[in-house]
């Protein structure tokens, strides 16, 4: 199958390249820059030039698959999720026109952060798009619509933490406020939890959504359901040396930042309905082993020193 994969040399992306590829998929991928498309041609795949913005070249990169499987996501500014959720819906509509009526896959990435805080959220939960900071829900709504358009869509959302070598999300910022503050803190009692994946396991379930998932699916790539704040704060401490520190809800923002309100969130996920369609097992390592490995604070320690000289 000749796979259009945007945000291919992402974190996520790069790894979905490498999965299909291996899988013996023939990848094209959605570069913006020089140095993407040289990271494209090294990793052995087709380079198509443009970008989420340039609704053209997505149009022509989609109309020349056989499958789309859409990772991009604009993460430059935190501050303005909801221009990047307006991004992403014209991408994802452009996209699905272009498969319209050919019954070929679309893999839409979201997220299961925002689907049912302060429950365990399942497949069949439905993105609320007046819910405070949904600003993929649009998207979301607009993929499943193209199922009954003539594309094989499916929804594969992801949780907060997404990890493995190269991770700059959200447990990197973590480290780096630990680092600056010198404390390890966590919210309240650090009981809310945040479900997680290894970048490889979710490589893999993009890799069964494109192959074979029915139109509308929602998949939930989750490996464990959810780690509470305070253990993911304790072993950032362990490896920093560092004391861990409640912090209350009032004074988090002045610690964390923007980042407050993701830390203090309870936002458990299943990923059962989806292990029971696809056959699905996540075998990498959870996201505390990981984070024991060592290798998320040699990189910590690496940006540190470069930021300080």
């Amino acid at each position: 199958m000749r796979v259009f994969v945007t945000g291919a040399t992402g974190f996520v992306g790069s790894a979905v390249v490498r999965e299909l590829l291996e899988a013996g998929h023939e990848v094209v991928g959605l570069a913006r820059s020089d140095r993407s498309a040289a990271a494209l041609a090294a990793a052995g795949a087709g380079v198509h030039r443009g970008s989420l913005q340039n609704l053209d070249s997505l149009r022509a990169g989609a109309a020349g698959s056989d499958g789309v499987v859409h990772t991009a996501f604009i993460h430059d500014d935190f501050t303005q999720m909801a221009a990047a959720g307006r991004t992403d819906l014209g991408a994802v509509e452009t996209l699905g026109a272009a498969l319209e009526g050919s019954g070929r896959p679309l893999v839409v990435t979201s997220g299961t952060a925002l689907v049912a805080p302060g429950r365990l959220a399942t497949e069949a939960d439905r993105s609320d798009p007046d819910a405070a900071g949904a600003h993929r829900a649009a998207s979301d709504a607009a993929t499943l619509s193209f199922a009954a358009r003539g594309v094989r869509t499916s929804l594969l959302r992801l949780p907060p933490s997404v990890h493995g070598e190269g991770d700059h999300g959200f447990v990197p910022f973590l480290i780096d406020i630990a680092r600056r503050t010198g404390v390890s803190a966590y919210i309240g009692d650090g009981a809310n939890r945040w479900p997680t994946v290894h970048r490889l396991d979710a490589a893999r379930l993009y890799r069964l959504a494109l192959e074979a998932a029915p139109a509308g699916t929602t998949l939930h790539a989750v490996a464990e359901e959810g780690v509470a704040t305070r253990d993911i704060a304790e072993v950032i401490g362990g490896h920093l040396g560092l004391p861990l520190r409640a912090l209350s809800p009032a004074g988090a923002g002045d610690h964390f930042g923007w980042l407050a309100a993701f830390f203090a969130a309870d936002v458990p996920a299943s990923s059962a309905l989806t292990r029971e369609r696809t056959g699905w097992e996540p075998v990498q390592p959870t996201l505390i082993a990981d984070l024991e490995q060592g290798h998320y604070f040699a990189r910590a320690a690496r940006d540190h020193a470069h930021a300080g000289s």
